[in-house]
Protein backbone atom coordinates (compact mmCIF):
# COMPACT_ATOMS: atom_id res chain seq x y z
CA UNK A 1 0.00 0.00 0.00
CA UNK A 2 0.92 3.84 -1.10
CA UNK A 3 -0.34 6.18 2.09
CA UNK A 4 -0.91 10.03 1.13
CA UNK A 5 0.14 11.00 4.69
CA UNK A 6 -1.89 14.63 5.53
CA UNK A 7 -0.39 16.17 8.33
CA UNK A 8 -1.88 19.70 10.23
CA UNK A 9 -0.84 22.50 7.99
CA UNK A 10 -1.58 25.68 6.53
CA UNK A 11 -4.86 24.35 4.92
CA UNK A 12 -5.69 21.19 7.26
CA UNK A 13 -5.76 21.90 11.48
CA UNK A 14 -5.65 18.51 12.12
CA UNK A 15 -8.04 15.45 12.15
CA UNK A 16 -9.91 17.14 15.15
CA UNK A 17 -11.05 19.89 13.45
CA UNK A 18 -12.90 17.62 10.59
CA UNK A 19 -16.15 15.68 10.74
CA UNK A 20 -15.88 11.95 9.27
CA UNK A 21 -18.13 12.91 6.55
CA UNK A 22 -15.99 15.54 5.91
CA UNK A 23 -12.69 13.35 5.77
CA UNK A 24 -14.79 10.94 3.49
CA UNK A 25 -15.65 14.05 0.97
CA UNK A 26 -11.97 15.32 1.01
CA UNK A 27 -10.03 11.90 1.06
CA UNK A 28 -10.94 11.12 -2.52
CA UNK A 29 -10.06 14.21 -3.84
CA UNK A 30 -6.47 14.27 -2.05
CA UNK A 31 -5.55 10.72 -3.56
CA UNK A 32 -6.23 11.74 -6.89
CA UNK A 33 -4.64 15.17 -6.33
CA UNK A 34 -1.55 12.94 -5.35
CA UNK A 35 -1.83 10.17 -7.68
CA UNK A 36 -2.32 12.67 -10.66
CA UNK A 37 1.08 14.24 -9.23
CA UNK A 38 3.75 11.13 -7.83
CA UNK A 39 4.19 8.22 -9.34
CA UNK A 40 4.36 5.04 -6.81
CA UNK A 41 5.85 1.98 -7.67
CA UNK A 42 7.46 -0.44 -4.95
CA UNK A 43 11.03 -0.84 -6.38
CA UNK A 44 10.46 -4.86 -6.06
CA UNK A 45 7.11 -5.70 -6.89
CA UNK A 46 5.48 -3.48 -9.98
CA UNK A 47 2.24 -4.55 -9.07
CA UNK A 48 2.03 -2.78 -5.78
CA UNK A 49 1.64 0.85 -7.47
CA UNK A 50 -0.64 3.52 -6.37
CA UNK A 51 -1.91 5.54 -3.80
CA UNK A 52 -4.49 3.11 -2.09
CA UNK A 53 -4.95 5.14 1.25
CA UNK A 54 -5.32 8.57 2.78
CA UNK A 55 -4.14 9.01 6.16
CA UNK A 56 -5.01 11.94 8.05
CA UNK A 57 -3.51 12.58 11.57
CA UNK A 58 -4.15 15.22 14.41
CA UNK A 59 -4.05 15.18 18.06
CA UNK A 60 -4.21 12.15 19.80
CA UNK A 61 -6.80 12.27 22.69
CA UNK A 62 -6.34 8.76 24.68
CA UNK A 63 -3.96 8.55 27.47
CA UNK A 64 -0.42 7.67 25.90
CA UNK A 65 -1.31 7.68 22.61
CA UNK A 66 1.87 9.31 20.77
CA UNK A 67 -0.38 10.08 17.44
CA UNK A 68 -3.90 9.73 16.29
CA UNK A 69 -4.81 9.35 12.95
CA UNK A 70 -8.11 8.23 10.30
CA UNK A 71 -7.11 6.08 7.67
CA UNK A 72 -9.14 6.54 4.30
CA UNK A 73 -9.44 2.99 2.19
CA UNK A 74 -11.56 1.88 -0.90
CA UNK A 75 -14.70 4.43 -2.21
CA UNK A 76 -15.49 5.32 1.40
CA UNK A 77 -14.61 3.85 3.74
CA UNK A 78 -12.41 4.46 7.41
CA UNK A 79 -11.02 1.80 8.84
CA UNK A 80 -11.95 1.65 12.97
CA UNK A 81 -8.37 0.45 14.17
CA UNK A 82 -5.33 2.20 13.63
CA UNK A 83 -4.66 0.35 10.45
CA UNK A 84 -1.22 -1.93 10.37
CA UNK A 85 0.23 -1.34 7.48
CA UNK A 86 -1.27 2.66 8.56
CA UNK A 87 0.92 2.73 11.74
CA UNK A 88 4.24 1.33 9.82
CA UNK A 89 3.81 4.15 7.15
CA UNK A 90 3.69 6.97 10.22
CA UNK A 91 6.35 5.35 11.84
CA UNK A 92 8.62 5.02 8.51
CA UNK A 93 7.55 8.55 8.18
CA UNK A 94 8.65 9.42 11.60
CA UNK A 95 11.32 7.86 11.91
CA UNK A 96 12.75 9.70 8.60
CA UNK A 97 12.17 12.57 10.02
CA UNK A 98 13.74 12.02 13.59
CA UNK A 99 10.77 11.94 15.78
CA UNK A 100 11.23 7.91 16.27
CA UNK A 101 14.04 5.80 16.81
CA UNK A 102 14.24 2.57 16.43
CA UNK A 103 13.31 0.09 20.03
CA UNK A 104 11.37 3.07 20.82
CA UNK A 105 7.27 2.50 21.29
CA UNK A 106 4.72 4.50 18.84
CA UNK A 107 0.82 4.00 20.46
CA UNK A 108 -1.03 4.73 17.44
CA UNK A 109 -5.09 5.64 18.15
CA UNK A 110 -7.54 5.45 15.38
CA UNK A 111 -10.73 8.24 14.83
CA UNK A 112 -12.83 6.41 17.22
CA UNK A 113 -10.19 5.66 19.88
CA UNK A 114 -8.78 1.57 19.17
CA UNK A 115 -4.81 1.62 19.63
CA UNK A 116 -2.06 -0.47 17.88
CA UNK A 117 1.26 -0.56 19.79
CA UNK A 118 4.08 -0.08 17.03
CA UNK A 119 7.78 -0.34 17.19
CA UNK A 120 10.29 0.08 15.00
CA UNK A 121 12.38 -3.43 15.43
CA UNK A 122 14.89 -2.84 12.70
CA UNK A 123 16.55 -0.95 10.02
CA UNK A 124 16.88 -2.14 6.48
CA UNK A 125 17.54 -1.55 3.04
CA UNK A 126 15.31 -1.79 -0.30
CA UNK A 127 17.09 -1.40 -3.20
CA UNK A 128 19.11 1.30 -2.26
CA UNK A 129 16.52 3.47 0.39
CA UNK A 130 16.07 3.05 4.16
CA UNK A 131 13.11 1.16 5.61
CA UNK A 132 11.69 0.42 8.63
CA UNK A 133 11.30 -3.26 10.10
CA UNK A 134 8.30 -2.76 12.18
CA UNK A 135 6.01 -4.67 14.67
CA UNK A 136 2.26 -3.74 15.47
CA UNK A 137 0.25 -5.50 18.57
CA UNK A 138 -2.86 -4.53 19.09
CA UNK A 139 -6.39 -6.81 19.30
CA UNK A 140 -9.32 -8.10 17.11
CA UNK A 141 -13.09 -8.85 17.83
CA UNK A 142 -15.25 -11.65 16.35
CA UNK A 143 -17.86 -9.58 14.69
CA UNK A 144 -19.52 -12.45 12.59
CA UNK A 145 -19.77 -15.87 11.35
CA UNK A 146 -20.72 -16.95 7.93
CA UNK A 147 -21.51 -20.67 7.22
CA UNK A 148 -21.85 -21.04 3.47
CA UNK A 149 -23.03 -24.51 1.76
CA UNK A 150 -23.07 -25.31 -1.93
CA UNK A 151 -26.50 -27.78 -3.04
CA UNK A 152 -24.40 -31.16 -4.72
CA UNK A 153 -27.30 -31.06 -7.75
CA UNK A 154 -26.33 -27.31 -8.51
CA UNK A 155 -24.91 -27.43 -12.15
CA UNK A 156 -22.80 -24.17 -11.67
CA UNK A 157 -21.52 -24.86 -7.95
CA UNK A 158 -18.05 -24.15 -8.46
CA UNK A 159 -18.77 -21.39 -11.33
CA UNK A 160 -19.33 -20.97 -15.02
CA UNK A 161 -17.50 -18.78 -17.53
CA UNK A 162 -19.64 -16.75 -20.06
CA UNK A 163 -18.04 -16.39 -23.70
Amino acid sequence: NYYVIVDPQENYAGLEHYSPDEILMLSPKVRTAVSNAVECIHPNDPTVCGVSHVLWTGKPTQDGATARNAVFYGDKALDRSPCGTGTSARMAQWYAKGKLKSGEDFVHESIIGSLFNGRIEGITEVNGQTAILPSIEGWAQVYGHNTIWVDDEDPYAYGFEVK
